[in-house]
């Protein structure tokens, strides 16, 4: 199933980057669909942005003015995964509608480890993960 799909992500943590890493496997995306936030390359026309981001009550001064550029024309949909609480999604969810791009009303909420050490994904990690992406790439709009 190819789709325009880009993955970015805001956490220092080691378990982020490698999720990031295997939703691009696991669905074949580009070489460059995989990046941080601010991402070296802007969205442009994506079907779908997922966002990965270790947040607490708010989020970061780098991912805030990313968000709040994240118009329609740059990603017709937002879907969000949170290394954090529901604050910190809510808050995203805020800045993403403002800026008029479509935000998935499923959060996936993961534990994303220590900064240091770990970063393996267990399999049933992994199965939960690859079922709320197909699950918002079914109800895209």
């Amino acid at each position: 199933m190819a789709i325009k799909m880009r993955i970015l992500y805001a956490s220092g943590k080691r378990k982020i980057n490698n999720i990031a890493n295997t939703i691009k496997a696991q669905y074949e995306l580009a070489f460059n669909s995989v990046d941080v936030i601010p991402p070296a390359y802007s969205c442009d026309k994506e079907r779908i942005v997922v966002l990965i981001v270790s947040a607490k009550g708010d989020v970061s001064d780098a991912v805030r003015p990313f968000c709040r550029e994240l118009t329609k024309a740059r990603a017709q949909n937002v879907a969000l995964m949170i290394d954090g609480d529901a604050a910190a999604a809510n808050k995203l969810k805020e800045i993403l509608t403002e800026a008029g791009t479509n935000v998935i009303d499923e959060v996936l909420y993961i534990k994303g480890g220590l900064p240091i050490i770990g970063g393996s994904l267990k399999p049933e990690e992994k199965t939960e993960i690859f079922a709320w992406i197909d699950r918002v790439i079914n109800n895209l709009k």
